[in-house]
């Protein structure tokens, strides 16, 4: 019985250090969540700056020209994939990882160190990961989409609905899709829209890339504050558990220990 109660007391000292570990991480995901939020929607508002145009430029008929316009339907996928630099997120990095190599994909592009882990190459922390880091791979993608090595290019992230909701999903970012939105009737291009399209690419681009990467971040410490919330909770439920069997086991130890006491006396 002595094995048992010594037992006890050890897993439920090793459940507390567990407890005490994620209420730190927790409140670690806590305070970055603030800022995390701020910087994605920022860059989610001069994300759908760049989209609107390109949209419009990509609309007008001299565009059709493109290289960036031709069809990507079939040949070799590239996927900028973006997870977590930590893990302890639930399944937060599994599942980005699951769509991810759905799609079958040539090559992939890791951003984040689980990511980089995963996919062999040095690593890129998504905190950190920056615009002029996107810049540069940004015009690694538009040269290698025009000289033909890739027929479509898109970013697998981790897109934030709610606090309560974020989902794993796919955005094509190469080739460019006509829409029916028309340019501005008020707005000249100089020289002219396909022109300015070459120009504007690889800003476009890097563009999508960085918010992509901002909004997966904020989907990570969220992710990480619930998984963390969810671990103290059950936590605090085994050591209550522990607690109540280790409570049952000395009590029958005293009183195995007082009728062996009385047994004897009597004797």
């Amino acid at each position: 019985m002595g094995v048992d109660i010594k037992s006890l007391k050890n897993r439920i000292k090793s459940v507390d250090s567990t407890l005490h570990l994620t209420k730190a991480m927790g409140l670690v995901a806590s305070a970055k969540i603030r800022g995390a939020t701020i910087a994605m929607g920022k860059s989610r508002e001069y994300a759908k700056a760049l989209d609107d145009t390109v949209s419009m430029l990509a609309s007008a008929k001299s565009c059709e020209k493109s290289e960036y316009m031709k069809n990507g339907e079939k040949g070799k996928i590239c996927l900028i994939a973006i997870a977590g630099d930590r893990g302890l997120a639930g399944g937060y990095n599994s599942n980005l990882f699951k769509l991810a190599e759905a799609q079958n994909a040539d090559k992939i592009i890791p951003i984040g160190k689980r990511a980089c882990e995963r996919y062999g190459k040095e690593q890129v922390k998504t905190e950190t990961f920056s615009y002029s880091d996107a810049v540069v791979l940004a015009k690694e993608l538009c040269e290698d989409f025009k000289n033909g090595k890739y027929e479509k290019i898109g970013i697998v992230f981790t897109k934030y609905l709610s606090m309560m909701t974020q989902t794993p999903e796919i955005e094509w970012i190469l080739p460019l899709r006509k829409t029916d939105k028309k340019s501005k009737s008020d707005i000249i291009y100089e020289p002219d829209e396909i022109t300015v399209l070459e120009m504007v690419i690889e800003e476009y681009i890097a563009g999508k890339i960085v918010s992509a990467a901002k909004e997966s971040f904020t989907c990570e410490v969220v992710a990480r504050r619930f998984a963390m919330d969810n671990a103290g909770k059950n936590a605090g439920e085994m050591i209550d558990s522990l607690k109540l069997e280790y409570n049952r086991a000395r009590q029958g130890a005293i009183t195995q220990e007082i009728t062996e006491i009385v047994a004897g006396s009597g004797m």
